[in-house]
């Protein structure tokens, strides 16, 4: 179970004033702290339920590390696990905060997902901002301490330490926003690039929204979720049948598909642009939630970071995998090291330093894990120095090349067919089963699809590093008005690997994404496709530090279901896909061009 959806189950255990069960600390939590719960009140009279927990034994005042979270603190550290992913914290020796934000669990008030910043001339508006400076004044006031706070939170809980930032307190001093929501539309959770991430917007959001609105407890009907989901025609058959019309945010979905003001107002990057608490933001390369978030938050930060206080880590993990784990492996890929325990060793040295004046302070600006050669990689800035950029080129016969075609009319076609789509990983695919390692899988499992086309290298006869971005360029057409575009870097492993017989020719996935084809030339404003007419399409396939090894093959897919991740694109353009007819859904004739005019390929930031 991934770590959101950790947290999630956990959350809904704990909506009790008593430690919830399996949360209870064991001897040494309890004799460490002293627990205090209070309810913190807001500029407006709305009381926060907060669980502090002051060392009892201290040689003096400490700094305080607040976590602010919709999960549920009713355990000792809430959902986080304080004795893994704080045990390094415990050491040194800080007061730790634990808060419900408004409108979950025992705080009061109305939960907003995702709350936007509030509006300057309203002097009576709330947000994550204020809510965040009002309980930082109560507790430099009510609660021992040497005048420093810093802030620490994965996912739900690394956007709400980025709001915080948009308007943050004097005391406020080391930020740490990890696997941070930071575009829920653009890349996140709930679209990517216009494609609406349908199991996710429906089970994750059902858990946190669908109790409060009269759905009842999540559950969907059949183990093997793609059957499921594919027993419903269209997205609002779908809505209707698990009563997610009452749902908050699945309006949101559906009255606002595209990227309007109401995800703009939401997209924390956008409007966290300058900064000048340090920030140590942490990300998974193979994050199956929120891999987005932590690339553009650092992204935001950097372009006004003069005083360089802007720090980025990625590893090789999946969602907050890095807080609970050793994380020496991720599925079948080890990385010959524990390095979880690396993460939770730096960020200690880290607030040590911006929290205590322990320490250098000597930090690489970027640390990044690079699971081809099974080693951390420091770089004063991201992308990496010394770097450029290098077109791998489509060819006849599913041939990858750094050389550009020269044929005048090559292409490749396929039928997508909605009533058949691929599936994201092999199936049966249940509720979150095996969700945290899906990235990671071997992707073998759609070979010989016809609807899957792939292109391959030859086997390298050197490395290739791989140190920033990964940017899909496709020249398409299709006989429909709309469809999706998805695609996939694979490092395809030799057919031999000495000691470890079971990954031979293993495929592993180190980037892809979908973009849904209506907003190739805006965002905002879907277009329709006109049909027959090969277009370019670029697919952002974010970021990867990687080094494909020398024997190993580098291979693309294009496709253009990833079912049921991904809902499924009518291939008719409809002017609201959430509003889309079964008529619409038809199955389509896709073209991938690979000419000397007009041709597809991945670029890659790599060394030269």
């Amino acid at each position: 179970m991934a770590y959101t959806q950790r947290l999630l189950l956990a959350a809904l255990l704990c909506a009790g004033a008593q430690p919830a069960a399996g949360q209870i600390p064991d001897s040494t939590t309890a004799r460490q702290f002293e627990r205090r719960d209070v309810m913190i009140p807001m500029r407006d009279g709305v009381r926060l339920f907060t669980v502090v927990l002051v060392p009892r034994q201290s040689a003096g005042p400490l700094p305080i590390i607040l976590t602010r979270t919709p999960y549920g603190t009713g355990g000792w550290g809430g959902t986080y696990h304080m004795r893994v992913g704080y045990a390094e914290l415990i050491r040194d020796g800080y007061v730790f905060v634990f808060q419900d934000i408004r409108g979950q669990h025992q705080s009061e008030g109305v939960f907003v997902m995702n709350r936007p910043p509030r509006y300057a001339r309203d002097r009576a508006s709330v947000d994550e901002a204020t809510d965040t400076w009002d309980t930082i004044d109560w507790l430099l006031a009510n609660v021992p301490n040497n005048g420093r706070v810093g802030m620490l939170g994965i996912s739900y809980p690394g956007f709400l330490v980025n709001a915080a930032a948009t308007d943050p307190h004097p005391a406020l001093r080391a930020l740490s926003p990890q696997a941070t929501m930071g575009d829920a539309w653009m890349g996140d959770d709930f679209f990517h690039q216009g494609a609406f991430r349908q199991s996710y917007g429906i089970e994750w959001v059902w858990g946190v929204e669908g109790r409060a609105a009269g759905s009842g407890p999540r559950r969907t009907g059949r183990y093997d979720t793609y059957d499921w989901y594919l027993g419903f025609p269209t997205l609002d058959s779908l809505a209707r049948a698990v009563g997610a019309m009452r749902w908050p945010t699945w309006q949101r979905f559906a009255q606002h598909p595209s990227y309007d003001g109401e995800w703009q107002r939401r997209a924390v990057p956008r409007y966290l642009t300058h900064s000048s608490i340090p920030t140590l933001t942490v990300g998974g390369w193979w994050d199956q939630e929120d891999m987005y978030g932590p690339q553009a938050t650092y992204r935001a930060l950097e372009a006004t970071d003069t005083a360089g206080r802007n720090f980025l880590v990625v590893g090789p993990w999946y969602h907050g995998q890095w807080n609970d784990e050793a994380a020496d492996s991720l599925g079948q890929i080890r990385f010959g090291r524990a390095t979880g325990d690396d993460l939770r060793q730096l960020q200690a040295r880290w607030f040590a330093y911006w929290l205590k004046d322990q320490g250098d302070g000597h930090f690489s600006e970027a640390t990044v894990f690079d699971a081809g050669t099974n080693a951390w990689r420091t770089f004063e800035r991201w992308p990496a120095p010394g770097t450029v950029s290098r077109q791998f080129y489509f060819h006849t016969n599913g041939r990858l090349s750094f050389d550009p075609p020269t044929e005048a009319a090559g292409s490749d076609t396929f039928v997508s067919d909605p009533a058949h789509p691929v599936p994201y990983r092999p199936r049966p695919i249940g509720s979150y089963v095996d969700w945290d390692t899906w990235l990671s899988r071997d992707q073998r499992f759609v070979h010989g699809r016809p609807d899957v086309l792939t292109w391959e290298t030859e086997p390298l006869t050197r490395d290739v590093t791989v140190a920033g971005d990964i940017v899909a360029t496709l020249f398409a057409s299709t006989t429909g008005t709309d469809a999706d575009w998805v695609v996939k870097v694979i490092d395809v492993y030799p057919d031999s690997v000495p000691g470890r017989p079971a990954m031979g020719g293993y495929q592993l996935m180190i980037a892809g994404d979908i973009m849904r084809g209506r907003y190739r030339r805006s965002f905002e404003r879907p277009e329709p496709i006109p049909a027959g007419t090969v277009l370019p399409f670029t697919v952002d396939l974010h970021q990867q530090a990687y080094t494909f090894t020398q024997g190993h093959r580098i291979m693309v897919q294009v496709q253009s279901t990833w079912f049921p991740l991904y809902d499924r694109n009518p291939q008719t353009f409809v002017a609201n896909i959430f509003a889309a007819k079964p008529e619409d859904y038809r199955a389509r004739t896709h073209r991938i061009v690979r000419s000397r005019t007009q041709p597809s390929h991945v670029a890659m930031t790599v060394f030269p």
